[in-house]
């Protein structure tokens, strides 16, 4: 994995080199081995390399042998190998990023269809002077640029595009009720104004008099019309599983996994280490010393039923108030999950093994994991009341649940809902709509949606559509990107292989949750290969003690920071809806800690991005 950033001019200027290689040194640390740059009048690439495929060579930006196409590649195609005994090419090197270039040559930008793997490139076609803008379908690396005046700047990730900017940057205060209604922004959007995400399965073609043309190049399938019996379906899904986890073992450097003990990294480990035959598989698990939330000891147990190098780390209150301004300038948003610290903490533990380390992320968004794909077919039709009528009902309660009812709160906020993009969301929403209006009172905002139009009304394959746009890719995958990359590890997730994800969505929701089970389909494969204790146990989720953390050793950090003189937060939003939220959650009657966290991560992200800037120019 890499960092990659570029400019391109449509003013008849030329690009600065030196603008360029400030833009890649923003991004070192995805590529600490080497850089590259090249130039060429009005468009210019910079590199930073990590390197995991041919290691010795494959140096970037490349350009094509006719001397038509250069790129510059972030990422790794899996079936690199297998296109390069089609192709006719004279190569150079033995590695995938002039696999590629070779695949440009003889079909042009279409040839992104043939690529397995996850990636996000960037191709200028010197024929047509287009710049070519590519992220792969799942969203599993970032890929971001800024349109402004007579030029474009890109890179893997915001603060490259910052480091190009002549003017430092403003707050897109229009994106601010997104971030409080999931923690993130769904793209194209950003908090930075006139920074966008390219879009997960899109390309976008920048073409020499500055328009931008987005194109999508992959959907999931449709649900097959053909019944699937439910064996049919596991075996195909271990079948899959089996080639995914295969691919993505391929590299020239060594590749270790994280284990929480879950089902998804637990199953992924176990194909991992019988591949890898003789050799110990090195695995990671992270705890916090909370036995209400710690799964070290099943991720031992897994360790010790498959056989691999186990490591462990520890992480406590400490580490988040040290950590919270670094990660959030890696994260270049408001970190969206108290995990991200466990994580960065594992993939600073990785790091000291292997280069390139695989991951559980996707299972529960492709197969129906979390617990709330259980209740879509009921919320769906309890949802028939007026929407009016389910909001009143629902705030005049939401207010008056204690702690100890939280599961409950959450469903009530999903019911009282009123439109089903709103509900989707509202399973993760730290805020709801009433308390999201109070908090903006006076900020002006853009509406938002991540449903997805099609011809299935099956709720919970609807919902699985929605999550595949914009919870994974816009938080699960942003942050495994971003905390793997601060610690120059390479992230891969093999239950995000488009390839099982089109099986996924051929597949029915009837093998996905079956007699109430969540995800049934990946625990049956599971089942095959793991005791039944670790496939049959109750969901955690990676999940970081914090109601008792905003009582305690980070009490006061906190409501100086969301009230005191200067914050951002007091000053943009409500105070006194700040102060009431603190309050209630000092009570102890009340948990009010995803409604702190969101609101302190907006907090240390305006910190970092904007007074410690304004500090630094003075």
């Amino acid at each position: 994995m890499c960092g990659i950033v570029g400019a391109v001019r449509f003013d008849g200027g030329a690009i600065s080199r030196d603008r360029i290689e400030l833009m890649a040194e923003a991004v070192h640390h995805r590529g600490p081995d080497s850089d590259g740059f090249w130039v060429d009048g009005r468009v210019g690439f910079g590199h930073r390399r990590l390197s995991i495929i041919d290691v010795s060579g494959s140096h970037q930006p490349m350009q094509s042998v006719d001397g038509r196409w250069t790129i510059v590649f972030n990422g790794e195609i899996v079936n690199y190998q297998q296109l390069r005994e089609s192709l006719e090419y004279p190569f150079r090197t033995s590695g995938d990023t002039e696999t590629i270039l070779a695949g440009l040559v003889a079909y042009g930008i279409r040839y992104v269809d043939d690529l397995v793997g996850q990636f996000a490139f960037a191709a200028f076609d010197r024929q047509t002077g287009i710049v070519h803008l590519v992220r792969d379908r799942l969203g599993i690396l970032p890929l971001y640029f800024r349109r402004s005046g007579g030029s474009l700047l890109f890179g893997s990730e915001i603060k490259a595009i910052l480091a190009g900017m002549e003017q430092p940057p403003s707050v897109d205060h229009e994106s601010l009720g997104a971030y409080l209604h999931g923690r993130s922004v769904p793209a194209p959007f950003t908090l930075f104004e006139g920074v966008r995400k390219l879009t997960a399965a899109h390309r976008a073609e920048v073409r020499p008099d500055g328009t931008i043309t987005e194109h999508v190049y992959w959907v999931p399938p449709e649900q097959d019309e053909t019944a699937w019996s439910a064996a049919d379906a596991v075996d195909a899904v271990d079948q899959t599983v089996t080639e995914a986890v295969r691919s993505a073992l391929v590299a020239d450097v060594p590749v270790g996994a994280y284990l929480s003990g879950g089902v998804d990294s637990s199953l992924i480990v176990a194909k991992a280490a019988g591949m890898l035959g003789g050799g110990r598989l090195k695995t990671f698990s992270a705890g916090f010393g909370d036995p209400r939330t710690d799964e070290l000891p099943f991720a031992r147990q897994v360790s010790d039923h498959i056989g691999t190098d186990h490591h462990e780390v520890h992480v406590d209150a400490r580490d988040l108030e040290s950590l919270w301004p670094t990660l959030t300038w890696h994260r270049d948003a408001p970190m969206s999950e108290p995990a991200d610290f466990a994580v960065f903490r594992l993939a600073q533990a990785a790091r000291e093994h292997v280069t390139v380390v695989l991951s559980g992320e996707g299972g529960d968004e492709l197969f129906a994991g979390y617990p709330k794909y259980r209740a879509a077919q009921a919320m769906a039709a309890a949802s028939i009341l007026p929407g009016e009528f389910r909001r009143s009902v629902g705030d005049g309660i939401d207010r008056y649940l204690p702690a100890r009812l939280a599961r409950a709160r959450i469903a009530l906020r999903v019911w009282s809902t009123a439109d089903r993009d709103g509900q989707f969301r509202a399973w993760f929403a730290p805020f709801s709509a009433r308390e999201r209006a109070q908090l903006l009172t006076g900020v002006a905002t853009r509406q938002t949606s991540v449903a997805v139009a099609g011809r299935s009304v099956d709720p919970i394959r609807a919902m699985l559509l929605a999550d595949l746009r914009n919870w994974l890719p816009d938080n699960l995958l942003e942050r495994g990107d971003r905390m793997s990359m601060a610690a120059s590890l390479e992230l891969r997730p093999p239950l995000l292989d488009h390839r099982l994800a089109d099986l996924a969505f051929r597949l029915p929701s009837s093998v996905k949750v079956r007699s109430g089970q969540t995800k049934w389909v990946l625990k049956e494969v599971a089942r095959r290969y793991l005791p039944a204790n670790i496939v049959d146990r109750r969901k955690v989720g990676f999940r970081v003690p914090l109601d008792s953390w905003f009582r305690s050793s980070l009490r006061d950090s906190v409501r100086e920071r969301l009230t005191g003189t200067g914050s951002f937060v007091a000053a943009t939003l409500d105070k006194k809806a700040i102060r009431d939220l603190l309050d209630r959650h000092d009570s102890g009657k009340f948990n009010e800690e995803s409604r702190i966290w969101t609101l302190m991560s907006l907090e240390v992200w305006h910190e970092t991005f904007f007074v410690s800037t304004q500090r630094q120019s003075n």
